[in-house]
C-alpha cells in the first residue's frame, strides 16, 4: 500500500478515526496501532510480514534475558542471538546475491563455469531499517542505557527510537 494509493486513502481515516473512539484505553490503541501497521506492511507482500515478527520476537526475548542475565557470558550470548538472527536474515535477503554473483564470476576468471548460484528473492521493504531499529533494542540493554519493556504489545509498536525517548522522560 503506497501513501498516495487509493487504498490507503481508505485505510488512514478508518485506522483515524478507531485510533481516536479508542480514547484514554491506550491497550487497545497499541493493537489498533500493531495491527494496522501489520495490515499496512503486509499490503505490500504478507509473506514478509513473518520476517518482521520473528525478528520483533527474537529481540523481546533477547531483550529480557540480557537484562535478567547474571554473566556477561550469557548477556553476551543473548546478544550474538539476536545479532545473528537479525543480521543473518538481512545478509540473505539484501547481500547473498551480491556475494553469489561475485563468487561467480571470480570462478569464471579460473575456468570454472558454476551452476546459478543466487536466489530468486526480492529485497523486503525496509529489512535494512527495520533490522537496526530492533537491533539498537538489545544493544541499548546490552550496554545498560535502559531496562527491557515488559509489554510486548508496546515493544511490537514502537520503534526503538522512540521507545528511548519515551524511556528518558
Amino acid at each position: 500500500m503506497l501513501f498516495n494509493s487509493f487504498e490507503f486513502l481508505i485505510f488512514f481515516p478508518i485506522v483515524f478515526i478507531a485510533y481516536w473512539l479508542l480514547n484514554n484505553r491506550l491497550k487497545q490503541q497499541n493493537v489498533l496501532l500493531l495491527i494496522s501497521s501489520y495490515v499496512f506492511y503486509a499490503w505490500w507482500d504478507w509473506r514478509f510480514l513473518s520476517l518482521i515478527i520473528i525478528s520483533s520476537f527474537i529481540d523481546f526475548k533477547a531483550g529480557s534475558q540480557i537484562f535478567k542475565s547474571e554473566t556477561p557470558q550469557s548477556k553476551k550470548m543473548w546478544l550474538m542471538v539476536s545479532l545473528v538472527a537479525n543480521l543473518g536474515m538481512l545478509s540473505v535477503f539484501k547481500y547473498y546475491n551480491f556475494f553469489a554473483e561475485s563468487f561467480s564470476d571470480l570462478m569464471q576468471v579460473f575456468g570454472w563455469q558454476p551452476n546459478d548460484l543466487t536466489l530468486n528473492i526480492i529485497l523486503p521493504v525496509g529489512i535494512s531499517f527495520y533490522t537496526f531499529q530492533t537491533l539498537s533494542y538489545t544493544i541499548d540493554i546490552y550496554r545498560k542505557e535502559f531496562e527491557p519493556t515488559k509489554d510486548i504489545i508496546s515493544f511490537l509498536h514502537i520503534s526503538p527510537f522512540f521507545r528511548n525517548w519515551l524511556q528518558g522522560l
